[in-house]
């Protein structure tokens, strides 16, 4: 038996030594309703703030090739899990994910929690929608910059594209349906498709956000055009040629309603260009940081 002990004992031992080393700081973060969000904190501490937003049914998780980057020697960022999203809380009370507010209030509980004096907002799909309910709450006050990635600043049937017809059916309580319907929805996700691990691993972490979430989080309208025509903010709209959910109508728009907003439209890309083209993403997101920053010291 003690030999049997030994054994596991170093069994133990090994899987312990192989599990990566965590390269975030957890942060602790409570939304003004009471749920507790999953936040992770990357990079140079001291460097310009970076608060990246995932889309639809994602998790921090759709950022690695971010934060894993070349990004970290300069950036101090954080990635969360959105409200019924990975590991944060997930009520099934519709509401929580229908008021503005509760969006937006999530995002500055991050903010205060990470200590962020003015950091960029990085929203990517639905992430967009999130940044456009913090600012009807919060404004613009304590953020550097914003770079909406294949996202949409108004509802309009002209800004989607045939991969949104997925949706409804990631919403059915029927398993199989439900699977089928996401693993259609990723794969609209991407021009250029994730390898086998890679489309594994956002499978996974899709199928955490249940039903009643994803329901709950759909047919918010947006129009937000006088608020953004005011706005004198550094924003970089980010997106997709090939985009199969958010075409590119819908960036072009959001650059002629914000002032001295700049387009960056990828070539051969999807819905998704920090994940197939992260090299382009990350040197524009750095340079959009550091001029974003730079405009608000000359302020």
């Amino acid at each position: 038996m003690k030999a049997v002990a030994a054994l596991f004992t170093v069994v133990a031992a090994t899987a312990a030594l192989a599990q990566p080393t965590p390269k975030y700081k957890p942060l602790m973060v409570k939304t003004p309703d009471g749920l507790t969000i999953s936040a992770q904190e990357w990079g140079n501490p001291n460097g310009p703030e970076i608060l990246f937003i995932h889309g639809f049914s994602q998790a921090w998780l759709s950022w690695a090739r971010q934060v894993n980057s070349d990004l970290a020697s300069e950036f101090r960022m954080v990635t969360y899990d959105l409200r019924g999203h990975g590991n944060s809380d997930k009520p099934l009370d519709p509401e929580r994910y229908k008021e503005s507010r509760y969006w937006a209030d999530e995002v500055q509980a991050i903010i205060n929690a990470a200590g962020f004096k003015r950091p960029v907002l990085v929203g990517w799909s639905y992430g967009g929608r999130v940044i456009a309910d913090y600012l009807s709450v919060h404004g613009t006050a304590r953020l550097a910059g914003i770079n909406y990635v294949d996202a949409v600043s108004k509802s309009d049937p002209s800004h989607f594209g045939d991969g949104v017809k997925a949706l409804p059916l990631m919403s059915s309580e029927d398993l199989a349906t439900n699977i089928a319907a996401t693993r259609e929805f990723l794969h609209s996700c991407f021009e250029k498709q994730p390898g086998g691990d890679d489309f594994e691993s956002m499978l996974a972490f899709n199928m955490m956000v249940p039903p009643k979430v994803r329901a709950a989080m759909g047919g918010r309208q947006l129009n937000q055009d006088d608020l953004l025509k005011s706005m004198k903010l550094p924003v970089l709209v980010t997106h997709g040629e090939k985009d199969r959910l958010v075409l590119v109508a819908a960036a072009k728009y959001t650059t002629a309603t914000i002032p001295g907003a700049k387009l960056s439209v990828y070539p051969g890309v999807g819905h998704a260009p920090f994940y197939e083209d992260a090299a382009r993403f990350n040197a524009e997101l750095a340079a959009f940081v550091r001029e974003a920053n730079r405009a608000q010291s000359r302020n």
